[in-house]
């Protein structure tokens, strides 16, 4: 027969799953010696098997009683007994921590004839009815589902009938006076309060059990992704009651080994003279810091001094315990791992492996890599308590303030002249990059955390909230709204790219960066790992960054993003409305120098690591405005050119204030550009208008069905071999002048989108014949690798063959997984992948966890066909599940060489690589391709 119920001295430590996180904190306490109340505690097992079948598992309520009883042999006293009563609480406790989400009742045992023989075993009359109005109210809303307002309100008018305005003045008598209140609105509620202690308790177990499914629990399980695997169900602990609510030589607190803040090797926390340990949490009463006791209870906090350090040299982790202190004689009530925020857990793992409490392995293994980019970015000051106007999706952590601007354009203008701005959108485009730049954050009511926007933000390390679906925007895009709250452009706003929280207003924001702690943890790292890290950066700048934070090199520079730059942008676009290849050249000869002085900073800020440069990826249409606004441009140009000749029309002599058709016109040139309204030269007019149908013809001309399987990457480059002959001689010719600078650079060149040997063959060849040229020129031999995106399902089909001319590969895992799971990552993202989560047929987005039985299998049988063609091939990932550190344990399972990230991730990427090597070969370490 199972066993559903265990004593404290009986439970091991380290089944949490099966006691619970708490349970199994109980039982080792017991087991060391310290103070701890005797109690029992009722499995997960019986929580599962109750939800079930919604009844208390067959033979667990003989079990608790024979349990009961071995608690009352211990203690002397009986549960139920009318003269000097036992009494217990019942308490949730989940595998793993899960604070405040579920349910708690204290006292249990108190009915009407028990608390009389409390008080008089107790000699403190008052002290028994305040646990009796205590047990009434939590047991009324926890087992019979009766609002807490409903005893509140009555509370506070026997509270106010006596004068007194805290609990604690309370006298036995307005006490009394609460529990017969009390029990009146269970009765108006047509509840039966239990006079039977049994009941009490059996209701209480099942009360628990329930709260397993409540609501708050389901959600906090959904956003922490605490799964069945991690934990499923609550144990029940059910504990000898002791008081700190006995008189002023009684208290109640909550306590940290170390301050989960900061991290301070320094004992931390809360206390209440005469109270219960709800009050502490649920705030009825301000708590006193702990340092208070030291001149309030000296001998306690010794005390609680002495536990701190038993507990840490235990356990060897920073512990969160709670206490009560009844008449003078400390008792100890929980303990568990405490939970603390970033910095301190960075802190503490190195002071606890200074100490020899804990090797360096187990300190990297302590920290969990996504904390540490929590440490790179502003965030808001802790003690802020501001809610915000509306919450999106977190995209790119960090807090940035500024004045709202709608357009990249304004972003660029406010942001030269010293403003600090947050571009407000409802999505983003390639060509709002220069708004990035000059964006101190970014906010859009459309997209997900791959979007364009949050990919970008990620880059440069920017604030960013996406998918903002409560915030619309008026027809003229001047004015944003969240439900009767309107956000004009000039308007201060904060987002929080950590939360997706976005406050009106500036709030209080506290600085992260590297700390003495983070360099070290990161140096450890880095001294384990074997899985190299690399940043994706496309900017000097960027570079710089990367360096700063540890990346090994440049694992994907993308030449697309220097041609968005507001300067390059215009003659990018003459480049794609030439009308012939001599056109075409003309146009790319100016955006060569700027592409070979993009190229000669990169590698310089780079110099001993090497720098993989992807030639242009994306297909030419994305460089230009969409049909739809120019459309809506030319008819605006239009309907201004015609009122301008309209209001030259009209004679001197007519007063336009007299006119209303007149007042009109000049009402509506008031909105149109100033700009614009100063050209007055008609064939000025005309060319605008005609350079602008001439891009809508061309913009028609490129529309594809299905761009992102279209006339991209190395299709377009073979297509139009003038553009990647610019980009290739431009790498070529910065890698020239370095080398006769004496400068040590290491520059790879990349094709994307290759789908057959044939395209890496064809542009092998014009590399190649580019660089004798410019080796020839300079004088300098120029040592460059090639290498080729594998993004295609085609090319991992291919990769042998592929490898017999790619000296390296490297995954584009966001491509390959759209092509995969024949997903468009927008769409599926806004339509149907959250209910596929949901609902289990997908346990994560594909776009951000790598999927390991689909993507997984195809990049292992790349590596497999590709190093048998070439043994030395070197393989990375550059796309955003390259600083996913579960995607980066599997890259180190298949043996990758490196992973490339944003900037922001490399710190992440580095702990995380060096987690997979720790794990390696251990029983977490299950990724498997099949």
């Amino acid at each position: 027969m199972k066993k559903y119920v265990y004593q404290f001295e009986e439970g091991n430590y380290k089944d949490k799953k099966l006691l619970g996180g708490k349970g199994a904190g109980l039982c080792e306490m017991t087991k060391m010696g310290l103070p701890v109340p005797p109690g029992f505690i009722i499995t997960t097992e019986a929580c599962l098997d109750y939800n079930k079948e919604n009844r208390l598992p067959s033979g667990l309520a003989e079990e608790i009683r024979q349990n009961i009883q071995a608690v009352e042999k211990k203690l002397g006293k009986n549960l139920g007994n009318e003269n000097s009563p036992l009494l217990f609480s019942v308490r949730s406790g989940a595998a793993i921590s899960m604070p405040g989400m579920m349910d708690t009742i204290l006292n249990l045992g108190l009915n009407d004839k028990t608390v009389q023989g409390l008080a008089i075993s107790s000699g403190n009359e008052r002290f028994a009815y305040d646990s009796y109005r205590r047990f009434l109210q939590l047991f009324g809303n926890i087992a019979l589902s009766v609002e807490d307002e409903k005893f509140d309100s009555v509370f506070n008018e026997i509270k106010a009938k006596y004068g007194v305005k805290l609990d604690t003045e309370m006298n036995a008598q307005a006490l009394k006076e609460a529990c017969e209140s009390f029990k009146k609105v269970l009765r108006e509620e047509q509840k039966e309060f239990p006079q039977d202690v049994y009941k009490q308790l059996g209701l209480a177990v099942i009360a628990v059990f329930k709260s397993w499914m409540g609501k708050r629990a389901v959600d906090y399980r959904r956003e922490f992704n605490i799964t069945p695997e991690i934990a499923d169900g609550t144990a029940v602990n059910v504990c000898t009651m002791v008081f700190g609510n006995m008189g002023n030589d009684s208290l109640t607190g909550v306590a940290f080994t170390r301050d989960p803040g900061t991290g301070e090797n320094v004992l931390f926390g809360e206390y209440l003279i005469n109270s219960q340990g709800e009050d502490v949490v649920a705030g009825i009463r301000t708590p006193k810091p702990i340092a208070e006791m030291v001149k309030e209870v000296p001998v306690i906090y010794e005390q609680l001094e002495g536990v701190r350090k038993t507990l840490e040299n235990h356990f060897r982790e920073v512990q969160d315990f709670e206490f009560t202190v009844e008449k003078k004689k400390l008792w100890m009530l929980q303990t568990r791992n405490g939970k603390l925020n970033a910095a301190a857990t960075v802190k503490t793992s190195k002071d606890l492996a200074d100490e020899g409490l804990i090797t360096r392995e187990q300190a990297l293994l302590r920290v969990n890599p996504e904390m540490v980019q929590q440490l790179l970015h502003k965030s808001v000051a802790p003690k802020f308590t501001g809610q915000p106007l509306t919450k999106g999706t977190a995209a790119s952590p960090g807090v940035a303030t500024g004045k709202v601007v709608f357009t990249a354009d304004e972003a660029e203008r406010r942001g030269k002249i010293g403003e600090i701005v947050i571009l407000v959108r409802e999505e983003t485009k390639p060509e709002d990059v220069h708004g990035f730049f000059r964006a101190r954050g970014i906010l859009t009511s459309r997209g997900g955390k791959t979007s364009h926007a949050a990919v970008v933000a990620r880059g440069m390390g920017k604030a960013c909230v996406v998918g903002c679906e409560a915030l619309t925007f008026e027809s003229n895009g001047k004015v944003a709204r969240v439900g009767e709250t309107h956000i004009l452009e000039g308007d201060i706003i904060t987002v929080d790219g950590s939360t997706g929280n976005v406050y009106l207003g500036e709030v209080p924001t506290i600085d992260r960066g590297f700390s003495e702690e983070l360099s070290t943890i990161l140096s450890w790292a880095d001294s384990i790992r074997t899985l190299g890290v690399r940043a994706n950066a496309d900017t000097p700048t960027d570079a710089i960054k990367a360096r700063e934070f540890g990346a090994e090199g440049i694992g994907l520079c993308r030449t697309e993003r220097m041609f968005n730059a507001a300067e390059r942008l215009p003659i990018v676009r003459d480049m794609i409305l030439a009308d012939s290849q001599e056109e075409r050249i003309e146009a790319l000869k100016q955006l060569f120098p700027m592409q070979k002085n993009d190229f000669k900073e990169i590698l310089k800020a780079m110099e001993g690591l090497p720098v993989t440069v992807r030639l242009l990826d994306p297909p030419l249409h994305e460089f230009l405005p969409s049909a739809e606004e120019l459309s809506l441009e030319i008819d605006q140009l239009r309907g201004f050119k015609h009122l301008l000749d309209t209001m030259e029309q009209v004679p001197k002599s007519v007063k336009i204030k007299e006119d209303p058709i007149l007042k009109k016109y000049v009402k509506l040139l008031r909105h149109m550009s100033t700009e614009l309204a100063e050209i007055k030269d008609t064939k000025l007019w005309d060319k605008i208008l005609e350079k602008e149908e001439i891009m809508l013809k061309k913009v028609r001309a490129l529309a594809e069905v299905n761009p992102m399987l279209g006339h991209r990457g190395v299709r377009l480059g073979i297509t139009y071999p003038e553009i990647y002959e610019m980009q290739i001689r431009a790498l070529l010719e910065a890698s020239a002048e370095l080398i006769k600078e004496g400068k040590n650079i290491m520059p790879e060149l990349m094709v994307p989108q290759v789908c057959t040997a044939q395209e890496l063959i064809w542009v092998h060849d014009m590399l190649q014949s580019l660089k004798a040229e410019v080796e020839a020129l300079y004088g300098a031999k120029v040592n460059l690798k090639f290498g080729s995106m594998i993004e295609v399902v085609r090319a991992c089909t291919r990769a042998g063959r592929l490898a017999e001319i790619a000296e390296f590969f490297s995954f584009g895992t966001n491509d390959l997984t759209q092509a995969t799971f024949s997903f468009s990552r927008e769409d599926a993202e806004s339509k149907f992948l959250p209910l596929y989560n949901q609902r289990k047929i997908l346990l994560n987005n594909p776009f951000e966890t790598l999927d390991i039985k689909g993507v997984g299998r195809l990049m292992d049988m790349s590596i497999f066909w590709g190093r048998k063609t070439r043994p030395d091939l070197k393989v990375g990932i550059c796309g955003e599940h390259g600083g996913h550190p579960k995607s980066i344990e599997f890259c180190h399972y298949l043996t990758l060489n490196y992973v490339s990230c944003s900037v922001y991730r490399v710190p992440v990427a580095r702990l995380a690589a060096a987690h997979a090597k720790l794990k390696e070969g251990k029983e977490d370490f299950l990724y498997k391709a099949q």
